[in-house]
């Protein structure tokens, strides 16, 4: 066909019957889940070792997949290639280990050859296949049920709506597993340091607080004049008023500053103690950075103080800071 036999309203149509085809096998899937997938559960939460994903060719691609989302979830897993395993490979996969085997036949030669091997090793079996009579099946300890009544493929051929049921099967397994682990987001943060929610999670305020001589602050007494001098040189558009144990006496901001000018004040005659604002926000140096974003918003400010239990000044974290790191 050339592109200018291109009949776009019939690839429409055949995009929304394959997207259809694949919607009713997850709908048909669904009602079968019972004992088996139960079973399944329990027999990776009493394995000491890990899950050894293993599948030939689309069910393998589906199997990497679902080793990882397994060891995202609190599952410890990892792939073995079947025909690889046959060569040196299955090394990696030890007694205290249990595999998981996705065949959509139940019949891949480089799969059911390792079999007999496994359960010489004492290793639990689990297959997902949509063939209860397969090979693997038959050798399985535990069936999944991932059987199809079509695939999407017009001609039958292409494995589309099966490796769908795989992929969705394999989620239910982990969403199973993470629940009966009792595994949260925290949890998860720590297996994702570089991911959004881990910055969030993982985060603390002393992570990215300034502090030292990064921070702006001065005493009661002193003038205006020097006041604005410390903050212009800390360019943190703030300055803190601590008294002589560095307890937290008050604050000075930007936002102070245009309300003064605003009020035509005599600003040469005035103090650090005279301008500032008692009771500023502030925060625990280990708090999560990303509660201290959600202060800044509550409270409409850039900057949250940093303090121990007596109120001493610790640091400061700002708005930019938690835009530099990423937690917002």
């Amino acid at each position: 066909m050339s592109v200018s036999d291109f009949d776009a309203p019939r690839a429409i149509r055949m995009g929304q019957e394959a997207l259809a085809v694949e919607a009713r096998a997850l709908t048909e899937l669904g009602p079968r889940l019972g004992d088996a997938f139960a079973r399944a559960v329990q027999a990776v939460l009493a394995c000491r070792g890990r899950v050894a994903v293993m599948g030939m060719g689309k069910s393998g691609h589906v199997g990497r997949k679902i080793s990882a989302t397994l060891a995202s979830t609190g599952t410890p897993a990892l792939f073995v290639h079947p025909a690889e395993a046959a060569h040196g490979d299955l090394g990696m996969v030890t007694p205290g280990d249990i595999v998981l085997a996705l065949s959509n036949s139940g019949e891949s030669d480089e799969l059911n050859a390792i079999l007999p091997v496994l359960k010489r090793l004492g290793v639990p079996v689990i297959a997902m296949t949509g063939r209860a009579e397969s090979s693997l099946a038959a050798h399985a300890d535990v069936v999944l049920d991932s059987a199809v009544p079509e695939e999407a493929c017009p001609l039958q051929l292409a494995p589309t709506a099966s490796t769908t049921a795989q992929m969705a099967l394999g989620d239910a397994l982990a969403v199973a597993l993470l629940d009966a682990r009792g595994f949260k987001a925290e949890d998860f943060a720590r297996s994702h340091p570089g991911g959004a929610l881990g910055r969030k999670l993982l985060t603390h305020v002393r992570d990215l607080m300034r502090s030292g001589d990064a921070l702006p602050r001065v005493a009661a007494a002193t003038s205006f004049t020097d006041l604005m001098r410390e903050m212009s040189a800390k360019a943190l558009g703030m300055a803190v008023v601590v008294d002589a144990d560095d307890r937290v006496q008050g604050i000075f901001t930007d936002g102070d500053l245009r309300r003064l000018i605003e009020q035509g004040r005599d600003l040469r005659a005035l103090s650090a103690a005279e301008v500032a604002h008692a009771k500023p926000r502030t925060v625990g140096a280990d708090a999560l950075a990303v509660d201290a974003a959600d202060l800044m918003e509550a409270a409409r400010i850039t900057v949250v103080l940093v303090v121990d239990a007596h109120q001493k000044l610790l640091g400061a974290i700002s708005i930019n800071d938690l835009m530099r790191a990423k937690v917002i």
